[in-house]
Formats: C-alpha cells, sequence, structure tokens
C-alpha cells in the first residue's frame, strides 16, 4: 500500500477525509509478516476492546516465551486449560487449535497469497472454523497490506463512519458500502483514519 500516494487522493476525492489526515497526519500500517501470528492475534481480537485483547494477547505470547515467533505446532500441542488461563474463552482456544492443526497440516497454501485475489483468500481462510468475514478483512489490511478492502463488520469503522458524516444514526452495511466507494481503490488507508476516530473516543468533528 502506497501511503503517500493514497493520502493524496483521499485528500483530493473527499473534504471530510482531508480534514482527518490533516488533523491526524500521515499514518503507517504495522502489520506482522508473520501470516499464522497474525491470524491468531484477529482471533484473540475479536469482539473485544483493543486494551482487553491485548492483555490477552500478551499473556498468550508469553507461553512461549524461548520463541521469537509463534509455532503452530507448539500451540497445537498446548491444552486447552492452558490456553483457556490466559483469558481465553474455550471457543477461541478451540479456534486457534483448529488453524494450528491446519497450518501443521499445509492445509493452508499461504505461500500461494500473494497471488490471489482478496476473494480467493476469504474463500480459503474461512474454511478455518472461527475466522469469518472481519478477521480475514484485518489479515488483507494488516499482513498482506492489500490497499482496497473496507470491514463493513466492523464497530469502530461503522461508529466512525456515523461521526465522520454527520449522521444520526449508525449506518447500514449497505449504507457503509456506499460512502466508501468513493475512497477505492484507497479504503485500507481510509478504514485507518475512521479507526483513529474511534480509538480517540471523537463524538463530533466541526
Amino acid at each position: 500500500m502506497d501511503i503517500k500516494e493514497g493520502i493524496q487522493y483521499l485528500s483530493g476525492i473527499d473534504p471530510d477525509m482531508k480534514q482527518l489526515i490533516d488533523y491526524f497526519g500521515v499514518l503507517s500500517l504495522n502489520g506482522n509478516s508473520n501470516y499464522y501470528e497474525s491470524l491468531v492475534k484477529s482471533i484473540i481480537y475479536q469482539q473485544l476492546s483493543g486494551k482487553v485483547a491485548n492483555t490477552i494477547y500478551q499473556r498468550f505470547r508469553d507461553l512461549y516465551p524461548h520463541s521469537s515467533s509463534i509455532d503452530p505446532q507448539n500451540v497445537y500441542q498446548t491444552p486447552l486449560h492452558t490456553l483457556r488461563s490466559v483469558g481465553l474463552s474455550e471457543r477461541k482456544a478451540t479456534y486457534i487449535q483448529g488453524l494450528s492443526r491446519k497450518w501443521i497440516n499445509g492445509e493452508i497454501e499461504w505461500d500461494r497469497f500473494v497471488c490471489m485475489s482478496n476473494e480467493e483468500i476469504g474463500l480459503v481462510l474461512k474454511t478455518v472454523k472461527g475466522i469469518g468475514q472481519w478477521t480475514v478483512d484485518m489479515f488483507l489490511i494488516f499482513s498482506l497490506k492489500r490497499p482496497d478492502v473496507f470491514p463493513i463488520g466492523d464497530l469502530g469503522v461503522r461508529k466512525a463512519l456515523q461521526v465522520l458524516c454527520h449522521l444520526d444514526h449508525q449506518p447500514t452495511m449497505d449504507d457503509m458500502l456506499d460512502i466508501a466507494e468513493k475512497w477505492r481503490p484507497f479504503r485500507s488507508l481510509a478504514t485507518l483514519y475512521l479507526w483513529e476516530i474511534a480509538d480517540n473516543n471523537i463524538s463530533k468533528l466541526d
């Protein structure tokens, strides 16, 4: 994703987005190039606030203190009760072990992702129980750095659009797609700025 080109495009096409860009400045996209770890982290973060999810994720990482990266084999061999001890629900612990099993068995050909479309990648990842479209979108944005992803299932994005567009109600998914259409082909970057609204608890823009 070319951040500079995206900023120029969004600033020129949408005054509201330009206001966000001027306010928050140039954002960076800090992702994880380790595909397995990225998916594990997304599973942990599902339906949790960022602060709570980060705490659980750090406890999970602390289970493997001697590894610079998480080994799927180690995770698969970790008892469920140990995974749950760091704050994971039984469901999420099961999802993570299921992902680990598929990774070990080579059922996910991650090396092919670079030449696959977003839709094709989504179909592959959603064969893993516990991975839905939101997790796919996070993976596309933060691991593959695809430039035109818009996660309509993200509550923070929905709330931010309500603020940005001065709506008296949260937009529907169809509304969200309509609003974001003008941001193609840089909807991922637009999403980063929308998250800034949500993360900073901004309820009104001048």
